[in-house]
């Protein structure tokens, strides 16, 4: 995905019937309800069959991770999906004074170029930039320096000895003098109005909405395989969660890589905690505060994401380590409104599913191919028709109320949606366990 010219203002002049909220909650668990009894009826040869192999309990236990909890899940986002209307900006030009913190370590190659972007905002209002160098071995304070110089920018430079991404943010949070506060990190390019969204988004909600997840995409899909599969991971699945959980005003990430914050709100809960996923334990902080945190898909900014299995498989563990984290800390059943004890409550369940995933559905998987479908066989592709439709509806919305406005062109990449669709989960669920695992036995933590 990439920019062709410059970005028009969408159009939100026309009136829009409207359901609450409440009602597209509950609307959407009872179509979700139907299919899952559907579900339940068409597999009850698979359950018959499967315990008198593995017994009737243990049975339940691998279909229900495998298909019916699955199923409810999807059969709930394509509905709440269907049913989401993005409300219109009250301003989409504010002008408000905002701080954007950068937490760098060792990004000498790639700090100028963020700098450069920043400079390019369409935004009016003041922004101040703090960079905060984290125990930099290299080139990433003097080239910062000059990008200052190059690009005529309100920076100022902070030196955390800290090693730590949450001490460095934190530091740099001594110096905000903004109401508001963006985090961004240093190899995340921002579209030229991707400020300006996220400014016009807070300013267009309640007050107690404390935060505004910005829309992440990437960067550089055209490296390899492993890019253009996360390529529609981010455009399609990462996307299709915050737009569910924005929705229901409970995004459970407002990510550190694209967020803005009101800095009161990150105040009053004593800033980033000492965390792998100290942006997932801050957000449910906030909730757990009667916070409510919004997405904006208008504000794009694009993020360079591992080129090698390696390096995914290291940051996906840590988004998993992350998770069990925040559940740590704050509870579901501490969340104080009823959609993020349900949005913090499906995080409870994921373990569970990814270990199913692992140890059933992929051994499964090679006993279909030898002609045994005790565990994987016809009715477990009855979850793709919702997995699809739910990526179409998305492609759709992306395409035209996103894409088009800020125009954006949609990548031809028809290999990475296939290997995507069939294989991305076959990674990413035993690269969650093994991040769980990281978790349950407290492995060293590392920023990368």
């Amino acid at each position: 995905m990439y920019p062709k010219n410059q970005p028009t203002r969408p159009s939100h002049n026309k009136k829009r019937f409207y359901i609450k909220i409440n009602t597209k909650f509950w609307l959407s668990h009872l179509v979700a309800l139907l299919w899952l009894c559907i579900s339940i009826y068409l597999a009850k040869p698979w359950l018959i069959d499967l315990s008198k192999i593995i017994t009737m309990p243990i049975a339940l236990l691998v279909i229900a991770g495998i298909s019916y909890v699955p199923g409810y899940m999807n059969a709930f986002l394509v509905v709440s999906l269907i049913m989401d209307k993005q409300p219109p900006f009250k301003d989409a030009h504010p002008h408000d004074a905002i701080s954007l913190l950068i937490a760098a370590h060792n990004e000498e190659s790639k700090i100028k170029n963020t700098l450069h972007y920043i400079s390019k905002q369409d935004y009016q209002g003041f922004i101040q930039i703090i960079l905060i160098d984290n125990c930099s071995t290299d080139q990433t304070v003097n080239n910062a320096l000059k990008a200052k110089e190059d690009f005529q920018l309100n920076m100022v430079i902070l030196h955390e000895k800290n090693s730590g991404k949450f001490h460095a943010l934190n530091l740099g949070l001594l110096h905000v003098k903004t109401p508001y506060l963006i985090t961004l990190d240093a190899d995340t390019l921002l579209h030229q109005s991707a400020i300006r969204y996220l400014v016009a988004r807070i300013k267009s909600s309640p007050n107690d909405v404390s935060a505004v997840a910005g829309s992440i995409l990437v960067k550089n899909s055209r490296d390899n395989i492993w890019t253009k599969i996360q390529e529609w991971d981010y455009f399609l699945g990462i996307a299709s969660i915050k737009r569910l959980q924005g929705l229901y005003q409970g995004t459970l990430v407002a990510q550190g890589a694209y967020s803005l914050y009101k800095t009161n709100s990150i105040r009053e809960i004593n800033g980033w905690p000492d965390a792998i996923g100290e942006d997932i334990v801050l957000t449910w902080k906030l909730l757990e505060k009667r916070q409510r945190i919004y997405f904006e898909p208008l504000a794009i900014a694009f993020t360079e994401v591992p080129s090698s299995l390696i390096h995914f498989i290291r940051q996906r563990s840590r988004w998993a380590r992350g998770m069990i984290e925040g559940l740590k800390q704050v509870k579901p059943w501490q969340q104080p409104q009823i959609y993020t004890k349900y949005l913090t409550g499906i995080n409870l369940i994921m373990p569970y599913l990814d270990v199913i995933y692992t140890f059933c559905w992929l051994p499964g998987l090679v006993l279909a191919f030898f002609g045994h479908y005790w565990i994987v066989g016809p009715m477990t592709l009855f979850v793709l028709p919702l997995t699809l439709i739910s990526y179409g509806i998305l492609y759709i919305y992306q395409s035209k109320y996103v894409f088009k406005p800020l125009n954006l062109k949609v990548r031809k990449n028809l290999i990475g949606f296939i290997f995507f669709v069939l294989a991305y989960q076959m990674i990413m669920s035993p690269t969650s366990v093994y991040g769980y695992f990281q978790e349950l036995f407290k492995v060293r933590r590392k920023w990368k």
